[in-house]
């Protein structure tokens, strides 16, 4: 048919992709709808994060960094049964496009695993989940985490500055209104609130801890990692047919962090100091993995590669969250893959579509050619800023981390 409208028609389609359905089933929307009303019940990270890490930090402190703080937790918003139950009610064996079918499988599996973990916070059954989920650092990963940690940054002579976290809220605020007038039905909000870690998005809005202190430096990076990133990547799925688009296909958190990262390298943010504490997220995981406490973690990224006590204890505290949260691989780990797929030639602005993995790329490139998907409504805008490009460029000549510090990023 491809061949037959090439040579015999005035229809000359890009790709032989492109003239399949346009349309999708509505079996294959009822599934996917009731699979993203499922996953909207809960917040997964949220949920798995301590509600009072600055009163952990003050606790460890005064106890000269020998023992474990204690963390509290989130209530679980539902019965975890209810919403398993609501979870296996998306009827996916109606579905009839096996990839699309496999799809919604994973999600639902992913969704049956996150829930069991939640009930399982502070046991050692949560480990096995989150090694189900996220896995943990192969040889590779340590390898190149350890040799990270093997640099040093220049020492500075000027002393660092920090913003308030109502500062840095206005600032993101800026950037926010800025993609707002290039889509005036964003809905993202900024919150202050004293019981998130840092700064994070949920549900495509900011939160941001009343306790944070901003390095100036980071704060472009970190602007454009959250709202340049996850906010943009929310909005974007959000327009799409597949509602699953905003909150995540099952195995999405591996590239949407990688691209996280990449945002703060394009906007000249990731500093070898960001790289290490990334490195050192995976070394945390391997030790936690392998047995080591909370102290002995926090003793190693210490003695063995000079971070300072409150950056360690940081590091540790989310790997240590819930019991055990491997997570913190995929920062490093997506941001290798994402160099890896644009340095043999992949394109950047369809990974922008929503929230996806690079699993789903190919198919998403099939979706997009059929116009069943819209290409993305907002890219980020560094994106188009000569700095921004110019780092792109970088990229293909760099296949890995490594090289693209020692090529000056």
């Amino acid at each position: 048919l491809f061949s037959f409208s090439v040579k015999r028609t005035s229809y000359q389609p890009a790709h032989f992709h492109s003239i399949g359905r346009r349309s999708v089933v509505k079996a294959v929307r009822d599934v996917d709808a009731k699979i993203a009303e499922s996953a909207s019940q809960f917040d997964f990270l949220l949920q798995a994060t301590p509600t009072n890490t600055h009163e952990a930090w003050l606790e460890f402190r005064r106890s000269k960094y020998q023992k474990i703080p204690e963390f509290n937790y989130r209530p679980l918003p539902a019965d975890p049964l209810k919403l398993k139950r609501n979870v296996y009610r998306a009827p996916v064996e109606n579905v009839e496009d096996p990839a699309l079918e496999s799809l919604f499988r994973d999600k639902i599996e992913e969704l049956d695993r996150q829930i069991t973990m939640l009930q399982d916070i502070n046991t050692p059954k949560f480990l096995h989940g989150s090694l189900q989920l996220y896995g943990q650092a192969d040889e590779a990963l340590l390898s190149t985490a350890l040799e990270i940690l093997e640099l040093r940054p220049k020492k500075s002579r000027q002393k660092t500055k920090y913003i308030s976290a109502e500062v840095f809220a206005s600032k993101a605020k800026a950037e926010i209104d800025y993609l707002r007038t290039l889509a005036p039905d964003l809905s993202t909000v900024v919150k202050l609130r004293p019981d998130v870690a840092g700064v994070m998005v949920s549900e495509g809005n900011l939160l941001i801890s009343t306790h944070s202190e901003i390095d100036e430096r980071r704060v472009e990076a970190l602007i454009q990692h959250e709202v340049g990133t996850h906010v943009l990547t929310y909005h974007n799925g959000r327009q799409q047919i597949f509602k699953q688009l905003s909150g995540g296909f099952a195995g999405y958190e591996e590239l949407q962090e990688g691209l996280a990262v990449l945002a703060e390298y394009l906007v000249g943010g990731l500093s070898l100091t960001r790289l290490r504490t990334l490195a050192g997220r995976v070394v945390a995981v391997d030790c936690m993995v392998d047995g080591a406490s909370f102290v002995e973690t926090f003793r190693v990224l210490c003695d063995n590669h000079r971070f300072t006590r409150k950056a360690a204890f940081k590091i540790v505290l989310r790997v240590a969250r819930g019991g055990i949260l491997t997570k913190d691989v995929i920062y490093l780990r997506g941001l290798m893959k994402t160099i890896k797929y644009i340095a043999s030639g992949g394109k950047l602005e369809n990974l922008y579509v929503g929230k996806i993995g690079l699993q789903h790329s190919v198919m998403m490139q099939e979706l997009l050619w059929r116009k069943v998907v819209k290409p993305p409504p907002l890219l980020p805008r560094f994106l188009s800023t000569e700095e921004g490009k110019d780092r792109l460029s970088k990229l293909k000549d760099h296949n890995t981390i490594i090289e693209l510090i020692n090529g000056g990023a």
